[in-house]
């Protein structure tokens, strides 16, 4: 421990980038960063990392003043994932304008948690951990740094990396490229890899992955290197290649029982709230905060899809002005609005849903009627919150047990065994290998919908005969690979997008890098407004990062591509 005393003392030089706010990480450890030097330990460190990292993808839902997500923005509960769900539909973009939708203090959070949270910790805890032979700690670590920098290009472009968190020495980090970061990763997953298969003196107490199991831990390594080479094919002509290798190696997440997601359990609800975000922040006695996404409701509801009950929860099924029901001026003032000429040409729809589905558009920026006990919600997956059996009742009553559902038990997916399924068929796509993209879109859509249909067990009071049977299953799934190898061209992509999109609910960062590498699917929800400015293609650096770091200048606009996305500047993604 003989390092620890230099690196706890570097908190008082570190400025914006270096100090943590977490603290009882689901009531197992004490803040790292608030420890005496004989009183620190990597074991501590590594579960701050871990949970860190899950509210860095899924956000927060208590706003506990302990953690790092206590700032304001427009964004209900931080997370990335929260982030590209709204640009690609699975959730509504509440703003009239891509320009102004998102502002600079909107990702404080973000970038907050990510260096002073996540980063940080993992500087104060490597020497320790290398000085004891504590291999596996460092592996976590080292995998969870990774796949936190390739999400910080992802969303910012190029971002401090090389000097970031050498306080007092260096006070205002300069960039580095989103390649130079990107090749970082891949060299920390090697290593990360080599520590997964060493000995360790001793093993971290608490693993919330894979509870200690490290060969699955070098199967999710290999995993994010695919992911990698994917966001990285249009900029890399030997990613296929790489990628292939490890497919062909076979040591990746081939198997839903060995993803890798984040468990919510559902066991507190305050200080730390340990309920999934989105349950947390819908799932109160008033109602719900969220909307879901009219575009992808109406998709799944149209097409047969057997996710449809288990993705969102409806709690009445008078939606105004749908269904022989009367609009409502006060509770969803759009029902007495004309729909606008773009959404009529393209035959979207607007404003209301039939069947009891009580969302927002793409681009709805009304303020928030008294409807909290009437919008549809979150259902049993991934958020932990109702099955839908037609029981039409509120959520969240005290006097009704089972209006909570499952109770936030849920997950935040984050590399699963049907994302590389769907990776497999948009490399094999692009390729000009429609039958092999065929077979990789069955086998992500068998695997995922299992996954999905699962969680119903969750929802104790669930009326389970309205679950989809077998056949119906089946048949959806047949119909969706039949209508893909029906298709051609831009039609072919657009299957495959639209069920990437839907079955990636719950999974923002995945559908955002998505739409930025293809462009599809052509057939999302346009905004409300007619011309909502150029699409974000990166977002703005942080409020706090600018005003605090010199070598950081704000972008001009949200327009800057980053690194791999090297498609047209404009006219792109192709639905607006």
């Amino acid at each position: 421990m003989k390092n620890i005393s230099t690196y706890i003392a570097s908190i008082l030089f570190v400025g914006s980038l270096m100090v943590s706010c977490e603290s009882t990480e689901l009531d197992l450890t004490q803040d790292p960063n608030f420890l005496s030097p004989e009183q620190a330990s990597p074991d501590f460190f590594l579960n701050s990392i871990q949970e860190d990292f899950a509210r860095l993808i899924e956000g927060d839902a208590d706003n506990d003043p302990n953690d790092n997500f206590v700032g304001g923005g427009n964004v209900s509960g931080d997370g990335f994932s929260i982030l590209g769900s709204e640009l690609t539909r699975l959730m509504p973009f509440g703003a009239r304008d891509y320009r102004g939708g998102y502002q600079d203090i909107d990702t404080d959070d973000e970038w907050d948690n990510a260096y002073r949270g996540i980063l940080f910790d993992i500087r104060l805890m490597t020497p320790v951990a290398e000085e004891s032979s504590l291999t596996h700690h460092l592996g976590i670590a080292q995998f969870i740094e990774a796949y936190t920098l390739v999400t910080l290009v992802d969303f910012f472009g190029d971002i401090p990396y090389s000097e970031a968190l050498h306080a007092p020495e260096i006070l205002n980090p300069t960039l580095d490229s989103g390649e130079s970061v990107y090749a970082a990763a891949l060299s920390l997953l090697d290593q990360a890899i080599s520590n997964f298969s060493s000995d360790s003196a001793s093993e971290p107490p608490t693993d919330y992955f894979y509870g200690g199991d490290y060969d699955k831990w070098v199967n999710a390594a290999n995993t994010l290197k695919l992911k990698i080479y994917v966001q990285t094919r249009l900029v890399d002509p030997s990613a296929a290649a790489s990628f292939n290798a490890i497919i062909n190696s076979g040591n990746y997440i081939m198997d839903t029982a060995d993803d890798f997601d984040w468990f919510w359990p559902g066991t507190s609800a305050s200080q730390p709230d340990v309920r999934h975000p989105r349950f947390g922040i819908n799932y109160a006695s008033a109602g719900g905060t969220d909307y879901i996404s009219n575009w992808l409701t109406n998709l799944i509801d149209t097409s047969g899809d057997p996710r449809l009950r288990y993705y969102f929860y409806r709690q009445t099924l008078d939606v105004p002005n749908q269904d022989g029901f009367p609009p409502d001026e006060e509770l969803l003032t759009c029902s007495l609005q004309t729909p606008p000429a773009h959404y009529v040409s393209g035959g979207f729809t607007f404003c209301a849903l039939p069947n009891g589905y009580w969302g927002r558009d793409h681009g709805d920026d009304e303020g928030t009627p008294p409807d909290g006990l009437l919008r549809s919600t979150f259902g049993v997956y991934p958020a932990g919150g109702r099955f839908d059996d037609d029981s039409f009742s509120e959520i969240a009553q005290s006097n009704n047990t089972d209006s909570f559902g499952a109770g936030g038990v849920g997950i935040t997916p984050i590399l699963d065994a049907f994302m590389v399924d769907f990776w497999r068929a948009e490399m094999a796509l692009a390729a000009n290998q429609p039958g092999a993209a065929a077979t990789h879109l069955e086998s992500a859509l068998t695997k995922q919908i299992a996954k999905v249909r699962s969680f119903v067990s969750n929802d104790g009071g669930a009326d389970l005969s309205f679950e989809p049977t077998s056949t119906d299953v089946t048949d959806f799934i047949d119909a969706t690979v039949a209508a893909f190898n029906g298709a051609s061209g831009d039609d072919q992509w657009d299957v495959l997008a639209e069920q990437y999109f839907v079955s990636h609910y719950g999974n923002g960062i995945e559908t955002y890098n998505f739409y930025r590498r293809t462009g599809y699917p052509t057939t999302l929800q346009p905004n409300r407004e007619p011309d909502p400015g150029a699409f974000i293609r990166s977002m703005y650096y942080p409020n706090q990062a600018v005003t605090s770091n010199s070598n950081i200048t704000q972008k001009s606009d949200q327009t800057v591509q980053v690194f791999w996305d090297t498609n047209p500047a404009s006219g792109f993604p192709f639905s607006n």
